[in-house]
């Protein structure tokens, strides 16, 4: 996939702001801290398009990238953060709630977890709560990077274990440093773009 273009369009906290262009969206959603601007920049091949941040849980709106004027790429709020309020969590469920039940252009989504942990509770819940809504999904597995080649399957087995994947859901390995990973999830993009 040629990137072209990439902008962010609009960064909404309600259904009123979401863009009415009609365009298929992609959502990234992950724990904080779980690589997400890192996965949006090594896609849309920008150093620092999307702002990485020492501190976790800083995205508090649903940013909106729109890519070569085709389709955008959906960045929510992290989940899990201990340090964001009760009050912030139940407004960032409820925007990614109004979001997922209401978004017809909704195309596919990216979870993404961390590869050298066990996925977390949040993960599980996550995933099911996703799987709940009947959306399709990729399990994108980030920092692969941080692990030696060599234990790759074994890290793989434990997160195809905890998730238990429904059929026709995926988990792909991703590494923003080599880019390993890149070229699936273009084609999974370009795929679904291809459905319309």
């Amino acid at each position: 996939m040629k990137i072209n273009s990439v902008e962010l369009k609009i960064s909404a906290v309600r259904t009123s702001q979401y863009p009415d262009d009609k365009k298929s969206e992609f959502l990234m959603i992950g724990r904080s801290n779980v690589g997400k601007s890192s996965f949006i920049n090594a896609l849309v091949h920008r150093k620092n398009f999307a702002r990485t941040s020492s501190r976790p849980g800083k995205t508090q709106t649903l940013n909106f990238y729109l890519v070569n004027d085709t389709f955008y790429l959906v960045d929510v709020p992290g989940y899990g953060y201990a340090l964001t309020s009760k009050k912030n969590q139940a407004k960032f469920g409820k925007m990614i709630e109004e979001y997922l039940t209401t978004r017809e252009n909704l195309k596919h989504i990216f979870l993404l977890i961390d590869f050298r942990h066990k996925p977390t509770k949040d993960d599980l819940l996550m995933y099911n709560y996703l799987k709940y809504f009947n959306l399709p999904v990729t399990v994108v597995a980030t920092k692969i990077d941080k692990i030696t080649k060599g234990q790759w399957d074994k890290y793989k087995n434990i997160i195809l274990k905890e998730l238990d994947l429904v059929h026709g859901d995926e988990l792909v390995l991703f590494s923003s440093l080599s880019k390993e990973g890149k070229d699936q999830i273009h084609n999974i993009i370009e795929n679904k773009l291809t459905e319309n």
